[in-house]
């Protein structure tokens, strides 16, 4: 079978299994009928052959100058854009219609970088579909009481449905890179805006996790709270044993005994 190229942050990887490139692209569904599809990082275009063959309207948004050229002469009679740049700075909504899939072989050092982005774009972002590194795969899908259960498990499932699709051995690459790999599938939920203040809820599940091993009590001493709000039997647990709806009720609570 033929090697492509894959850009890792490990280095230089080929891809020897394009089954597992064929089924990240049938993963989208297009969600609440979204057509766009914006792939970050497509390197070589081993994601973006599979992508084609869908009724897709394809942005690519790569960095590497070498990379853009060989996209460009690859590609040469499609319809897609192909913008240089990082995704990471890139004002995606200039660039972006109000409704898009974001897609891709994600680099394994911003992979979760990109899916903090993704909740400041999370209007417009309508599913997200990527092979990342395993451990931020499962920590993006854990649910409470377990340990890999975090700030990106709170904040993402509060306005995505979040699925661990299957796991990407290293043997599939050559050379096989270090870690393992798996794809997800974030598709948004149905909840406009949460029942509180978000961007206090954002800092409320931040600073609950800066200090997991403790209980909330003492997590969030820093941030305050009347004797309503202290006394409150939710603070004896600790981050990961909260889902989104009791991380709202506590922010409700804050943000009430600050303005007693």
């Amino acid at each position: 079978m033929e090697k492509v190229r894959a850009k890792k942050h490990l280095g230089q990887h080929f891809l020897k299994d394009l089954r597992i490139a064929e089924n990240t692209a049938s993963a989208i569904t297009g969600h609440f009928g979204t057509r766009a599809v914006l792939e970050v990082g497509p390197g070589m275009g081993v994601l973006t052959d599979f992508l084609v063959l869908s009724d897709w309207e394809l942005t690519l948004i790569e960095i590497d100058t070498e990379s853009i050229a060989y996209l460009e002469k690859k590609y040469p009679a499609t319809s897609m854009r192909i913008l240089q740049g990082d995704f990471l700075k890139m004002p995606l909504r200039e660039l972006m219609p109000p409704a898009y899939v974001v897609a891709g072989n994600f680099p394994y050092n911003i992979s979760s970088q990109i899916f903090f982005k993704v909740l400041e774009e999370r209007d417009s972002v309508t599913e997200v579909v990527g092979m990342l590194q395993k451990e931020v795969a499962e920590r993006i899908a854990s649910k409470k009481g377990n340990k890999t259960y975090g700030i990106l498990s709170v904040l993402l499932q509060a306005f995505y449905e979040v699925e661990y699709l299957f796991d990407v051995p290293p043997h599939v690459f050559d050379p096989p890179p270090k870690v393992n790999s798996a794809v997800v599938r974030l598709r948004r939920n149905e909840v406009q805006a949460l029942d509180c203040d978000e961007k206090l809820f954002f800092r409320v599940v931040k600073q609950a996790f800066s200090t997991r091993r403790k209980t909330l009590r003492n997590a969030l001493k820093s941030m305050g709270g009347g004797a309503d709000f202290s006394e409150d039997s939710l603070l004896d647990l600790r981050a990961e044993q909260l889902g989104v709806p009791e991380f709202i009720y506590l922010t409700n609570k804050l943000k009430a005994s600050w303005n007693r």
